[in-house]
């Protein structure tokens, strides 16, 4: 079986809810507590596995690239400083050279697309892709634990959790059929059906693992919804040629491409550091005492 060594990360959106924050940083480098939002999503893969990671980027995000790169007046000025840890820190989550490519979508035509504009650098393998705005918090990784469930049964694999039962026509939504493993076999997949109408309440929350047959199919993807090429049409068509495997995932999930999922987001990992709970716990009941203005 073929392992999953290559993973994609579209990061060429606007961020127009973030907006005026975004006219200036990429909102994949806006930082909770203290790294950029695609570090998280970066680390969640290096964990899994991954050993090359693909960002499809747009205009202004050069910096997530310098980002990734190795910065050698910062390394020495922090070894003359004797900044040890910093340094330790950096070094750990510098890539490997070579194992970072960027490639651009020059056309917001949606996540299908950009998908696709990694072709020809995934090749003709199966990839993991991560969408940057959603950072999961548990003690296994959500990738990590998509990986074996890939290992056992060979297919595509798609993370879904549980969401609302009354807000399920905000996301896509699957069918569950047989169980296996720590995952399903899925019977159906359904773009924010209409209320009333969804098979469960699991949601696909940003995470996957695709065999590459899934270039072909989005080449010659019609448009939908907003007039864009979307990655759940492409994969009802791949589901009718290969198995799709849901990989239940029981940990939190944050969206960060929201303003209220960024500031949850903040909170969440801030509380996980031992030396900054007691500042988190102590400013929110502070907050909380304090009259409406």
């Amino acid at each position: 079986m073929r392992k999953v060594r290559k993973a994609v990360f579209p990061v060429a959106g606007l961020g127009t809810r973030f907006l005026p924050a975004t006219k200036a940083v990429p909102k994949e480098m806006l930082t909770v507590v203290d790294r950029p939002v695609i570090q998280y999503v970066v680390d969640e893969a290096r964990e899994a596995g991954i050993e090359h990671f693909i960002f499809v980027t747009g205009r202004n995000k050069a910096v997530i690239e310098d980002h990734f790169d190795l910065q050698f007046e910062l390394y020495d000025t922090l070894e003359q400083r004797g900044k040890k840890e910093q340094l330790e820190r950096l070094r750990k989550m510098q890539p490997a050279p070579g194992a970072t490519s960027f490639t651009r979508q020059q056309v917001p035509m949606g996540l299908g697309h950009a998908v696709w504009c990694a072709r020809d650098l995934v090749g003709n393998e199966p990839f993991a892709l991560l969408l940057p705005d959603m950072i999961m918090q548990s003690e296994k990784s959500c990738l990590k634990g998509m990986v074996e469930l890939f290992q056992r049964t060979g297919n595509n694999v798609v993370a879904v959790q549980e969401c609302d039962p009354e807000e399920t026509h905000k996301y896509g939504i699957v069918g569950k059929g047989a169980e296996i493993h720590t995952g399903f076999e899925i019977t159906e997949m359904v773009e924010k059906p209409a209320k009333g109408t969804a098979p469960t309440n699991l949601y696909i929350n940003g995470r996957y693992i695709l065999q590459p047959e899934i270039f072909d199919i989005l080449a010659n993807q019609e448009k939908g919804a907003g007039g864009e090429i979307q990655l759940t049409d492409a994969m009802i068509r791949l589901g009718k040629e290969q198995t799709l495997f849901g990989y239940h995932y029981r940990g939190s999930t944050y969206d960060c491409g929201s303003p209220e999922g960024f500031v949850e987001a903040n909170v969440a990992f801030a509380f996980q550091q031992e030396n900054l709970r007691d500042v988190v716990i102590n400013a929110v009941e502070r907050l909380m005492g304090k009259p409406t203005p």
